[in-house]
């Protein structure tokens, strides 16, 4: 085996990236990138009645977003059939594989017995042993591995330990069936050993696998790659993982504005931890990233943590990398024309609110939230709160406050400030009393970025003039 280190991402295109399945390409990343290796990427496509084209796209652009890049190229697992075949007739050749003509009545029989007699419903090795001469005219057999017929096969995993399988439990499974199309057991298996796969990290619904995959290795004389089945995530509840818990496709948290890098962070510590570090910068995770810090112990996703990490990040990102991410988003947000109206002038207006609107942002769609008034038109349309703060009082300090703003000859958070701070000792009244009215009649919503940065950001001219239309 390679003493490179090679890891691999194998997904099945019958869908979506899902969440699951990024913290497994995720994984396999970081571990290749910690050990100076590489991880590849196949698709596991020879299903062909459910594997897309636009599955293998979404995977792969859900992937990109991620930040998880492959070396090399993605390799089809349905062009490598005769491969496979291959392997299948040397099996054969050497005496360990045969042909079984069961038909398919036949085993439901078999299975039924078992059932009935309280055995696992296991294939009897009915034609393990048989001469070939006895086989029946008119049925395609099925080809199956000779598996031991006593002791066990050991699986000593990097995640769950020395794990042991009864080989008697096991049996003789098919590798490739009577259509002449090899089984996933031994596909997975061939393609491995050609891609040079020094370790495989999955979930562990695929232990069992791994127990009838090592004997395809064993068989074939190969060495079997180090293996780390990591637990599945649940949902908060416990239970498994499905849509109402947030298994989503990764586009799916790309559209609701999470960033990439905080998707990251967040996969990584469902499984594996370093101490008690929430928050990990991706160079820290290559740093620190190995089997030592994975757990046994299913993760459950928390859709409040991970809009309290992403918090975190948007709070610490610089604001043209947040500009950036947000425009990127807007094309997948339906109904929303705000991208054909951002121009340079507006970058740049972008940019001057983005210190206040990111503090209270927790994803991009806060964001963009939060930058909404400045690509309001004149007049407002005000949202309810906002109407209920222009009261027939607060509209007449609007018409008192506008000739002091047009006086002013240098327009700034520290002038607008001034203004507004004398005019409320004046008049006796707390700061909100005055800055709440300017806020709803400056933005049309109760709640916005700092009211004096958002006088700045607006302008002299534009603010003056939303401030009028609400005005007694």
């Amino acid at each position: 085996m390679s003493s490179e280190v090679v890891t691999r991402f194998a997904p099945s295109p019958t869908g979506y990236l899902h969440i699951g399945g990024a913290r497994t390409a995720l994984f396999n990343w970081l571990f290749a990138k910690a050990n100076g290796g590489k991880m590849l990427l196949r698709i596991e496509d020879t299903d062909r009645e459910r594997s897309t084209d636009a599955a293998i796209d979404a995977i792969i652009a859900g992937m990109d977003w991620m930040g998880l890049s492959h070396d090399g190229e993605a390799v089809s697992q349905y062009s490598r059939v005769d491969r496979h075949r291959e392997v299948v007739e040397q099996l054969l050749a050497e005496g360990k594989a045969y042909r079984c003509y069961c038909t398919p009545e036949e085993l439901t029989e078999m299975r039924e017995k078992a059932r009935a007699e309280k055995r696992p419903p296991r294939y009897d090795g009915t034609w393990r042993d048989r001469d070939p001469s006895e086989a029946p005219e008119g049925i395609k057999p099925a080809i199956r591995i000779k598996s031991p017929l006593d002791g066990t096969t050991v699986i000593e995993d990097k995640v769950q330990g020395t794990v042991t399988f009864p080989n008697k439990d096991l049996d003789d499974m098919i590798i490739m069936r009577s259509d002449g199309n090899p089984t996933y057991n031994l596909a997975v298996v061939v393609d491995d050993h050609d891609m040079g796969v020094t370790h495989i990290i999955r979930g562990d619904d695929h232990l069992t696998n791994a127990a009838r995959q090592t004997l395809v290795y064993q068989a074939m004389g190969w060495d079997v790659p180090t293996m780390a089945h990591i637990p599945l995530i649940h949902g908060p509840d416990g239970a498994k993982l499905s849509k109402r818990h947030g298994a989503l496709g990764v586009e799916g948290y790309r559209d609701m504005g999470y960033l990439p890098e905080a998707m990251r962070n967040y996969l990584v510590r469902l499984g594996w931890a370093h101490g008690d570090d929430e928050v990990l910068s991706t160079e820290q995770m290559v740093e620190w990233f190995g089997f030592d810090g994975m757990n046994k112990a299913a993760a459950r996703f928390d859709f409040k943590k991970l809009e309290n990490l992403n918090g975190i990040y948007m709070r610490n990102a610089e604001d043209g990398y947040l500009l950036d991410r947000l425009t990127a988003l807007l094309p997948f947000i339906d109904g929303n024309d705000m991208l054909e109206k951002i121009d340079e002038a507006k970058k740049e207006q972008i940019l001057m609110a983005m210190p206040g609107v990111k503090e209270r942002a927790k994803t991009l769609l806060d964001l963009k939230a939060g930058l909404e008034f400045l690509f309001d038109t004149r007049p407002l349309a005000l949202e309810e709160k906002a109407a209920n703060l222009l009261t027939e009082e607060a509209r007449a300090m609007l018409t008192e406050l506008v000739p002091q703003f047009e006086a002013l000859t240098d327009w700034t958070v520290e002038s607008t400030d001034q203004v507004v701070r004398a005019f409320a000792e004046a008049k006796e009244l707390k700061l909100g009393k005055v800055a709440q009215p300017l806020r709803a009649a400056l933005t049309g919503r109760s709640t916005s970025p700092g009211i004096f940065d958002v006088l700045v950001v607006l302008g002299k001219e534009e603010s003056i003039a939303r401030l009028k239309d609400q005005a007694a």
